[in-house]
Formats: structure tokens, C-alpha cells, sequence
């Protein structure tokens, strides 16, 4: 896999990434089963890997982590006790693999309870039921693991520049987007919840301090293409007209967030730069109109071997480790 960012066609893969959603949420949904609570619901999401999406570990019998092997296409389950089990994606209904997901975690000798409704899909089937035959293109799944790679390597390289609270660089299956957070520390309004089948406590518990927040869609949500959303909650007075880079950015009035295409960003000279402008300019803004403590929170962008000192103004003094 190289660095040179992939193109993505989601109007003429939709069905293949719909299938994909689905299949992450079942597995999800067995994480978050499992796990105790983490802030944010960050005990229910996966992680980029070099090969797909992994869960992390999931306290249930054993122990057992699900991969989602974008590249050989299979779900690999590991467990505490060195067992191994896995199955193809391929084409196949949801109800098909919820059998197979079901059987695989049986088989590593934990338990498949989980709920079994999809969540914020339009017309939600439960899994069981959904018997609509799904397309896999092993191809357009390829080159979505690839533009997660590259996304995350981005998204990485932001969150080092904060030392004040941040997510992971996580992937939620309910929206399926690949998504990192800044916190300004303090606590936020009461979220109104009215996300389409997600609970109103869940959105309010994600949201009871103030964000600004940046992520990845391949498409879906509102819009037919893959792009990259930025936003803050509460939003500051003046956020919406707040000046962004790069010039392909936008305000978009029905998702009352920062927009930049994803095309955008593989047709810029460097698309790395050209994503990190679009996250810092957003986070500044949120910052500087939400009146932040940029001075306590921020720091230089993270180096390799170099230590950052507790004075981010010393920060491009400071020694490499191991010299």
C-alpha cells in the first residue's frame, strides 16, 4: 500500500459500503454489549489497522478481539486462550452474517448477545430479517481501508498539537465515519438529542462537554460523496461564517457543519497538508470564538524522539529522545 491517497466512488458503491455498515454495526454492537461504558461511547468503536479495522479487546469468556480484514476480506475472532476463528466477506445477506458472526463468536466460547437493530440507517430491518442480498466489491472495500489509513495517519498527526482531553482517532459504526475529538473542558448544554434511531441519553452523554470535532463519511448522511465534517458543540456565535482552509471547504446549511470533499483532498498537490489545514483552521475557530484556553491546551505538532517539554513555547528546543 502506498501513501497516494485512493479514489473513492460512492454513488457506484454505495451497496457494497451499506453492506459493510451493517456488518460493522453487528460487531459493534456486540462490543458495546460486552464492554463497560467509556466516555463518549468510546468502548463501541474500531480502530484502523495496517490490514483492516480491529475492535480491541472485549471482556467477554476468554477474551476476544474482532478484525475486520479489509484486505483479505475475512472477520477474524482471536481470543484469550490463542484460538482463532474466521469467515469470508463476500456477497451475502445481513441475516447471513449475523449467522456467521454469531456461530464465530459461539465457536471462541463467548457469549453473542447483542442488540439487534441497526442504528441511524434509514428504515432500520433487525439483522436477522434482513434478507436482501448485498453486493461485496472487494476492490471498493480496498481502496475505503486505504483511504482510512491515510485519513488516520492525518488525524494521528493533528491530535498530537493538544494536550488537553482528545478521542482516539476512532471509527463509530453508527454513522461510519472515522472521527477525533478536542475538549475544551468544560461542560456543555444539554444536547437535544433527536438522532434518528440512536437514544436521546447516548447523544447527551456524547455531547455533555463542549467539542470541536473532525471526522471522514465515504459518503452517506446527507451528501452523495466521500468527505471529510468538521463542527463544534455548543457552536460559538459566528462559527458558521468563520473563514476555513482549504478554498474547497464550505459551510453546509443542512448539516450545520464544515464540509471539505474528499476530492478535494486527492486532487491538492499535498493532500496531507491539505486535510491538516481543514482540521486546524475548523479547530481554531471553534477555539478562538468559543473563547478556549488555547494557551493551556495547545502545543506543537508532535515530532518523532522528541520530547515535548511542559512550556509548549519551548517546545522546538526540546532534545531528542535517545541523543
Amino acid at each position: 500500500m502506498s501513501n497516494k491517497w485512493p479514489q473513492l466512488d460512492y454513488l457506484g458503491r454505495r451497496e457494497t459500503y451499506s453492506a459493510l455498515h451493517l456488518y460493522l454495526q453487528i460487531a459493534g454492537k456486540y462490543r458495546l454489549a460486552h464492554t463497560p461504558w467509556l466516555n463518549h461511547s468510546w468502548n463501541a468503536t474500531f480502530y484502523v489497522t495496517p490490514t483492516g479495522l480491529a475492535s480491541s479487546p472485549i471482556p467477554d469468556g476468554p477474551g476476544i478481539e474482532i478484525l475486520f480484514d479489509l484486505r483479505e476480506h475475512m472477520v477474524v475472532g482471536t481470543c484469550g486462550n490463542g484460538r482463532k476463528a474466521s469467515f469470508a466477506l463476500e456477497p451475502m445477506t445481513v441475516a447471513a452474517f449475523h449467522v456467521s458472526f454469531v456461530e464465530l463468536i459461539s465457536g471462541l466460547g463467548s457469549m453473542p448477545t447483542f442488540n439487534g437493530k441497526p442504528n441511524e440507517v434509514p428504515n432500520p430491518v433487525p439483522f436477522a430479517e434482513d434478507h436482501r442480498d448485498r453486493p461485496y466489491d472487494r476492490d471498493a472495500v480496498r481502496r475505503f481501508h486505504h483511504a482510512l489509513v491515510s485519513v488516520d495517519r492525518v488525524f494521528n498527526r493533528f491530535r498530537t498539537s493538544f494536550v488537553g482531553k482528545s478521542s482516539p482517532v476512532h471509527l463509530f459504526w453508527g454513522a461510519l465515519d472515522l472521527a477525533v475529538t478536542r475538549f475544551s473542558g468544560r461542560r456543555a448544554p444539554l444536547h437535544p438529542g433527536g438522532i434518528p434511531a440512536l437514544p436521546d441519553d447516548v447523544a447527551q452523554e456524547a455531547y455533555d462537554r463542549e467539542v470541536s470535532s473532525a471526522g471522514f463519511w465515504p459518503g452517506g448522511g446527507g451528501i452523495d460523496y466521500p468527505a471529510f465534517y468538521a463542527y463544534a458543540y455548543p457552536a460559538p456565535s459566528g462559527y458558521r461564517a468563520a473563514t476555513v482552509r482549504p478554498d474547497a471547504a464550505f459551510w453546509h446549511d443542512g448539516l450545520s457543519e464544515f464540509i471539505l470533499p474528499y476530492d478535494a483532498v486527492l486532487s491538492a498537490a499535498d493532500p496531507d497538508e491539505s486535510l491538516m489545514a481543514f482540521l486546524v483552521s475548523t479547530y481554531e475557530a471553534a477555539a478562538e470564538l468559543g473563547g478556549w484556553d488555547r494557551d493551556l491546551l495547545e502545543c506543537a505538532h508532535g515530532q518523532p524522539r522528541r520530547v515535548r517539554r511542559p512550556d509548549a513555547a519551548l517546545e522546538k528546543d526540546a532534545p531528542s529522545a535517545g541523543d
